[in-house]
């Protein structure tokens, strides 16, 4: 028997949660977190060696930095950063993501530092 639909409420989810650069998991498809995070400052480089992330901004905006130049990603806007891609998100405000990613990300792929979240909350 398979499991019941799911309906979640990303205003409601977002409406949760106040701490920057922590995302929280609100739903899972397939081996796919849905994870909401806010954030604003510049994040860690960092890559992701085996998976690829999906930011998908719901609110605000923010700029993604590659060593080989910037995105802008404004409301409404997505951005799949390929796994094996060194990248840094940077906000001047608060902004507000939805982020796809596979069940393994870390939020700091293969760095460590004080924003490295180890164990992920479920709202």
């Amino acid at each position: 028997m398979s499991a019941p639909p799911v309906k979640v409420n990303i205003s409601e989810k977002l409406a949760g949660f106040s701490d920057y650069w922590n995302p929280v998991i609100v739903g899972e498809v397939n081996d796919c977190h849905i994870k909401l995070v806010k954030f604003q400052g510049a994040f860690c480089w960092h890559s992701h060696a085996d998976e690829d992330e999906m930011f998908l901004v719901i609110a605000g905006n923010f700029v993604m930095h590659f060593r080989g130049g910037s995105v802008p990603v404004g409301e409404g806007d997505f951005i799949i950063v390929p796994r094996g891609t060194e990248h840094m998100p940077e906000a001047k405000e608060e902004v507000q993501v939805l982020l796809v990613e596979p069940k393994s990300t870390r939020n700091t792929g293969e760095v460590t530092e004080a924003r490295t979240v180890e164990v992920l909350r479920r709202l």
